[in-house]
């Protein structure tokens, strides 16, 4: 299949990923949490069936997650501007996805792939709508930044929006499942039922376990003391701007 899907996602850094998972968790727990679910949506997205698989990045990639990808660097700006970049990558059928939905499935992409393995596909452009207003797939038949570029992000209404860009470019839109951002807490606690005994689920378990046995903080408030369950991940920041370039 001439499709390229790309996934879009940063170096999980304490203090710089999934800070409403703090509290409970601590920046730490919240960073290894993220590299977890970044680490299983890739391991998802490098199997399916594609001509090329891009791992769209801010920061540097661990070389395990790197594996069987091209790795480019993020474009600058909005969220709506480094969506809008990826499709100058494709040069053909593309899906962007991003990693804040370990439960994500083959299946659940499956209305995509037999669609677009069609030789005239029913639907130019398809949508995985999220259960808090956002999106978490992209997928364009013939990908144009204008279909992205200008949609307010991280709204209630940025599914809706993005939605209507892609309806009032006259294109038949399909959805896929409505999927839940792994946010705060409860969303993952939520997200690792979907998903039993993978990587993601197991470590949601051991993080709610030892959040159950620590004493409360004062006040009722988060719990206090103990050690993080895991490290921060490897890897340097990014200090400054880099070109996207082929790794």
């Amino acid at each position: 299949m001439n499709l390229t899907i790309a996934v879009i996602a940063k170096e999980c850094l304490p203090g710089r990923v999934k800070t409403r998972l703090t509290p409970p968790l601590t920046p730490a727990q919240a960073a290894c949490l993220a590299q977890t679910s970044l680490s299983q949506t890739l391991d998802t997205v490098r199997a399916l069936p594609a001509s090329r698989h891009l791992l769209v990045f801010d920061g540097a990639p661990h070389d395990g997650d790197a594996a069987g990808f091209e790795v480019w660097a993020q474009a600058g700006g909005g969220l709506d501007e480094r969506l809008a970049a990826i499709c100058a990558l494709a040069d053909g059928p593309l899906l962007i996805v991003g990693m804040d939905t370990p439960q994500l499935s083959r299946d659940q992409l499956a209305p995509l792939l037999a669609d677009w393995s069609l030789p005239s596909p029913r639907c130019g452009a398809w949508l995985g709508p999220a259960s808090d207003g956002g999106f978490w797939a992209l997928g364009l038949h013939r990908p144009d930044g204008w279909l992205v570029r200008g949609v307010e992000m991280s709204t209630a209404r940025t599914g809706a929006d993005q939605l209507a860009r892609l309806h009032g470019a006259g294109l038949a839109v399909g959805l896929l499942p409505t999927l839940r951002d792994v946010d705060h807490f409860a969303d993952a606690l939520a997200a690792a039922t979907r998903c039993p005994g993978t990587p993601f689920a197991r470590a949601v378990q051991a993080l709610a376990a030892a959040l159950a046995s620590r004493p409360a903080g004062p006040a009722g408030g988060p719990p206090a003391g103990g050690s993080p369950v895991g490290g921060p991940p490897a890897g340097g920041l990014l200090t400054g701007p880099r070109p996207a370039a082929r790794r």
